[in-house]
C-alpha cells in the first residue's frame, strides 16, 4: 500500500508504505538467509587478515632489502653501464617530447598528463526515510527531496520515484578524458608506464588567458559553459574545467618543470620496476628531490597505512559475521521486549570479544613463518578480550 504527500513543490514530497509484519517463520527465513551471507563474511575475514599479515611482513622485508641494494645516481644525463639491471635513485624535472592539446577548445600544455572535466547540470534526487510500527503493520516513510547541481556523471532519472518534472538528459554532448604524455622522462631516463601512472598530482588549470574558442560556449572564470547563461544554467547545459600534472617544461603562468624523485630498475635507458628476492616489486616515484632515506621512509609508511586499514576492514567482516550467524537468537526472543534487548546487548558484546580474539589470533598465525615470536605474543594477546568479558560477568551470589 502506498500513499503520496504533495507539498505543491515539484523539489518534495512524501510517500508512505505499509506492509503486514512479518511473521515468525518469515522472519526465521530472512534470519536464515542472514546467517549464511555472515557464514561468507567470516571466511572471508579470515583470508584477509591472514594474507595482509604475509603481505606487510613481504613488503617491508622488499623495502629493507632495496634500501641496502640502491644505488644513487650522481647525474641524471649520462647512462653509466655498471649500474645496468641495478635499483638506481635519483631525481630531476620532467620532460616530454611534445605539448598536450585539446583542439576543441584550443588548449596546449607541456605536462604528463592533461585532464578534461565535464560536468552537466542535472536533477539530483536525495531520499531521507524512517520506519515504524502502527496497528500491526510496518510502515516507511520516505520524504524524497530534489535540487539541481553539476555532476560529473550522467544521474539516470529513470530511477527517481518521480521523474516527472526532473527528466535528465541521457547523456553528455561532449566527453571528459585524461591525455597522457607517450613519452616521459628524467634527465636521459625514459620512465615506465607504472612510474608515469604515479603521477597523479593535478591541479586545476587557469584559463583567464584564453577566449572563447566556439560562438556558442562562454568561457566564465576557470570553466567553459555550454550555456545561454551561465549565471542562470539549465538542466542539460555543460561547464568544461582541465586539470594538469606534472608538469614538465618551464611555462611563464604555471612555473618551473615539476621534479620528481625515482627509484627503480635501470634497463638501458629506461627506468622499468625491480623484482626484490622477497618476491615483491619496487618501482616508487614521488614529487620533490628526496633522499633515499626519506622515499623508503614514505613507503613504509604507506605499507603500514593499508596493513591497518585491511586489519580493521578484516576485523568488521568478522564481527559482522559473527553478528549476523548469531542473529537466529534474537530473533528467537524477538516476542518478549525486554528479553531481546537483553539478548541483543549480550549478541554484540559476544561479537565483539570473538572477533577480536580471532582477529588477533590469525594474524599471530600470519605472522608465524616470519616473526615465530611476535606470533607466540599476539595468540596470548588474544585470550585477553575472553578474559575481560568473563570478569565483567558478575559472580553467582553465596548460598
Amino acid at each position: 500500500f502506498q500513499q503520496f504527500s504533495d507539498t505543491g513543490s515539484r523539489k518534495e514530497h512524501v510517500k508512505i508504505t505499509s506492509e503486514p509484519k512479518p511473521g515468525f517463520l518469515e522472519r526465521l527465513s530472512e534470519t536464515s538467509a542472514g546467517m549464511l551471507i555472515g557464514l561468507v563474511t567470516f571466511l572471508l575475514a579470515f583470508y584477509l587478515l591472514f594474507t595482509n599479515e604475509g603481505r606487510a611482513l613481504r613488503t617491508a622485508k622488499s623495502l629493507d632489502e632495496g634500501l641496502s641494494l640502491v644505488v644513487p645516481l650522481d647525474s641524471t644525463h649520462s647512462i653509466s653501464q655498471q649500474n645496468e639491471g641495478r635499483l638506481v635513485h635519483l631525481a630531476g624535472a620532467l620532460s616530454t617530447s611534445k605539448p598536450l592539446f585539446d583542439p576543441s577548445y584550443g588548449l596546449s600544455i607541456q605536462a604528463v598528463k592533461l585532464k578534461r572535466n565535464v560536468e552537466m547540470y542535472q536533477w539530483v534526487e536525495y531520499e531521507d526515510s524512517k520506519e515504524y510500527e502502527e496497528n500491526g503493520e510496518i510502515k516507511k516513510e520516505t520524504k524524497y527531496s530534489y535540487d539541481t547541481e553539476w555532476k560529473s556523471e550522467v544521474v539516470n532519472s529513470r530511477n527517481f520515484d518521480r521523474e516527472i518534472g526532473h527528466k535528465n538528459p541521457s547523456a553528455m554532448a561532449v566527453e571528459s578524458f585524461t591525455a597522457v604524455s607517450p613519452n616521459v622522462q628524467v634527465g636521459s631516463f625514459v620512465l615506465s608506464k607504472g612510474l608515469v601512472d604515479k603521477i597523479d598530482d593535478f591541479k586545476q588549470l587557469s584559463l583567464s588567458h584564453l577566449e572563447d574558442p566556439h560562438a556558442d560556449v562562454t568561457r566564465r572564470g576557470d570553466y567553459f559553459y555550454h550555456s545561454d547563461n551561465p549565471r542562470r544554467p539549465e538542466v542539460g547545459d555543460l561547464r568544461v574545467s582541465f586539470f594538469y600534472a606534472g608538469l614538465s617544461g618551464d611555462d611563464p603562468r604555471l612555473g618551473s618543470a615539476a621534479k620528481v624523485t625515482v627509484i627503480a630498475r635501470q634497463r638501458g635507458d629506461q627506468l622499468v620496476p625491480y623484482h626484490t628476492k622477497s618476491g615483491d616489486v619496487l618501482e616508487i616515484l614521488y614529487p620533490g628531490d628526496l633522499s633515499v632515506e626519506e622515499m623508503f621512509q614514505k613507503e613504509h609508511e604507506s605499507n603500514t597505512m593499508k596493513t591497518w586499514a585491511l586489519r580493521a576492514a578484516g576485523w568488521l567482516s568478522m564481527f559482522v559475521g559473527i553478528s549476523l550467524m548469531t542473529r537466529i537468537f534474537y530473533t528467537l526472543v524477538d516476542w518478549f521486549p525486554v528479553v531481546r534487548d537483553l539478548v541483543n546487548v549480550g549478541l554484540k558484546a559476544f561479537a565483539l570479544c570473538v572477533a577480536s580474539s580471532l582477529s588477533l589470533l590469525t594474524i599471530s598465525a600470519g605472522w608465524l613463518f616470519y616473526r615465530p615470536l611476535w606470533a607466540l605474543l599476539l595468540a596470548l594477546l588474544s585470550i585477553v578480550p575472553i578474559v575481560v568479558a568473563r570478569s565483567s560477568v558478575p559472580p553467582k551470589k553465596q548460598q
